[in-house]
């Protein structure tokens, strides 16, 4: 699939959530992954948040143009997703389905090309939802929109819109949300003297509410295995995060969250270590 297109309507304003967002958690989990030379991959995680533990066994399997994933959990249930790539050139097919739950089957159908990106996907049910999005432009320049069409009531549940600018040190998103009723604007840098870092601004409004979130972070590159990242909002949630690879492809991360107006609520801490042998 071509990759010097606009990308998908999801893209759009992704680096700077990835900053934001990513890896950040306040669980604790651990997973160990592997991959055999006949192309199957395996993964298992546990998972404990608050006093509950749980987990999942997931495993992939490539061939050619092909990809099954498999990932059963904890709670008795069963993911299966299968992927084909380039039956029609520029295109990837996705058909997934979560059991017991037989209505949770879902066809997704993405092209991308040098000007174009468009995504389809139906649930597979007596009443299914209808989800679309579309993106025109460049890789530098980008316009989007994306919606969600209920067959049932014949109404739509969603309908956002957003454009992106990007060049090689930066990004600027502009996402209206929420039928309207929110907008999300971001901007991201990359600086050389945080070596190879980033510094990122968001800022999040919602009309009905009057609510308004500012929100500022940046990465900073220790050395070329460990990555600092800290973020703060003007509600005063500070966010902290330190990630060290510890071989290739191994990752430690130790994250921390704290309320800097009521110092006296015990932080948030959530640790991931995550073994690819």
């Amino acid at each position: 699939m071509s990759s010097k297109g606009p990308g998908l309507f999801s893209d759009i304003g992704k680096k700077s959530k990835d900053l934001l967002m990513k890896d950040y958690s306040s669980d604790q989990r651990f997973t160990i992954s592997t991959c055999s030379d006949t192309g199957i991959g395996l993964n298992s995680t546990l998972v404990k948040k608050g006093g509950l533990s749980s987990g999942y066994m997931a495993a992939q399997y490539k061939h050619k143009n092909t990809t099954l994933d498999v990932k059963f959990d904890t709670d008795s249930s069963v993911s299966t997703t299968f992927t084909i790539t380039d039956i029609v050139p520029s295109t990837k097919t996705i058909a997934s389905v979560k059991l017991p739950d037989y209505n949770s089957g879902k066809l997704e159908v993405q092209y991308l090309h040098e000007h174009v990106g468009f995504t389809s996907a139906v649930a597979l049910n007596k009443s299914p939802a209808v989800d679309f999005s579309a993106t025109i432009g460049t890789p530098r320049i980008c316009f989007g929109a994306e919606a969600s069409y209920l067959t049932a009531s014949g109404k739509f549940a969603k309908y956002n819109a957003g454009v992106s600018l990007t060049d090689p040190t930066s990004n600027a998103s502009v996402i209206l949300a929420d039928k309207g009723d929110s907008v999300r604007v971001s901007y991201l840098r990359h600086l050389s003297h945080l070596q190879g870092g980033a510094v990122v601004g968001e800022i999040y409004r919602k009309f009905s509410t009057n609510e308004n979130t500012l929100t500022v972070g940046c990465s900073y590159l220790v050395d070329p295995h460990t990555v600092m990242k800290v973020k703060l909002n003007n509600h005063g949630n500070l966010g902290a995060l330190l990630q060290h690879e510890l071989v290739p492809k191994s990752l430690l991360t130790i994250s921390g969250a704290f309320d800097t107006q009521a110092l006296e609520k015990n932080p948030k801490f959530g640790l991931s270590l995550s073994l690819k042998p």
